[in-house]
């Protein structure tokens, strides 16, 4: 029996297709983990003034803030992504994403001391995690984290998780066009066929992937983005610069779990190819596809 249900959340919609036995069954997993997915973007929203998010960004640079595990544990793993990838992937990169108006939905280029401003207001290491008393602060003030690049695959993670709990093995969770999390196939097949789209000629189809067990997703300047003359700028921060990335049109990437999926999809879009390629000789399992201004091509994997 096929169930399927889609919901809005984290500035997106959300869509959940299972199979099972039982209906019922089938449709209280399923909007259990709808609600969870709903609870976890109203706590980790960066502006919904009462989130726990926002409680962060406004206090951590005062004193240390006590937070609750699983969000604690999310920035420990930002943290290890962006020391993995040379701070390709950063989520203090909040203020240089308010710096070149993407928060408001328009983009401009910030006149240089706002950009100055903002980049001293960023940086990965500037973040304190205390494991000890389960707290984070703030090196600076003005620091704003911002969830965008491993939130929703995080929410699919512990949607699957919920599914999994109540016996659904056979399901696919996606988060709009950014994240897509699979467990098993369906019936009478060996994988869910994903298509990823051409960054060029969005009615096309660039590649496809089988997915089963695993997940994919994908980081492309197509969603948000401006152009001041004959130069576009798109809304992927490079957190080591304080630009927009160049050069990258659009980035999959195939990994075991959508939280590392979502964050790496960031990370190659920023780090580019020959970057992307040194990552890979150390992190074997992960596929990419990735397309710049000179085509796309299936990089690392066995």
């Amino acid at each position: 029996m096929r169930y399927e249900q889609t919901r809005a959340a984290m500035g997106t919609e959300f869509t959940i297709v299972a199979y099972g036995d039982d209906e019922a069954c089938l449709e209280s997993a399923v909007n259990r983990a709808f609600d969870l997915i709903q609870q976890l973007g109203r706590r980790w929203s960066n502006r919904l003034p009462q989130s726990e998010l926002s409680d962060v960004n406004r206090r951590a640079a005062r004193q240390p803030v006590s937070v609750p595990d699983d969000l604690f544990e999310l920035l420990e793993t930002s943290l290890r992504y962006s020391r993995q990838t040379g701070g390709a992937f950063d989520v203090t990169v909040g203020p240089l994403v308010a710096a070149w108006g993407f928060f408001q939905g328009t983009g401009r280029i910030p006149a240089p001391p706002e950009l100055a401003e903002a980049r001293a207001r960023s940086g990965w290491r500037k973040l304190r995690l205390d494991p000890a008393a389960r707290t984070v602060s703030f090196a600076t003030p003005g620091m704003q984290l911002d969830l965008g690049g491993i939130g929703k695959g995080y929410a699919l993670d512990r949607a699957g998780s919920l599914l999994r709990q109540s016996d659904i093995t056979r399901a696919l969770l996606t988060a709009g066009a950014s994240s897509i999390l699979a467990l098993g196939p369906p019936p009478g097949a060996n994988g869910w066929s994903v298509e990823i789209r051409d960054p060029v000629d969005r009615k096309k189809s660039a590649a496809r992937w089988n997915l089963s067990g695993s997940s994919l997703s994908t980081s492309a300047n197509y969603e948000k983005f401006f152009r001041t003359g004959d130069r576009l700028y798109g809304h992927v921060m490079d957190p080591r610069t304080g630009y927009p990335t160049q050069g990258t049109l659009s980035v999959s990437v195939v990994a075991a779990t959508a939280t590392e999926s979502d964050a790496l999809s960031t990370a190659a879009f920023v780090m580019g190819r020959q970057g992307t390629l040194r990552y890979l000789q150390s992190h074997p399992g992960i596929r990419v596809f990735l397309c710049s201004e000179s085509g796309c091509e299936w990089l690392g994997g066995r």
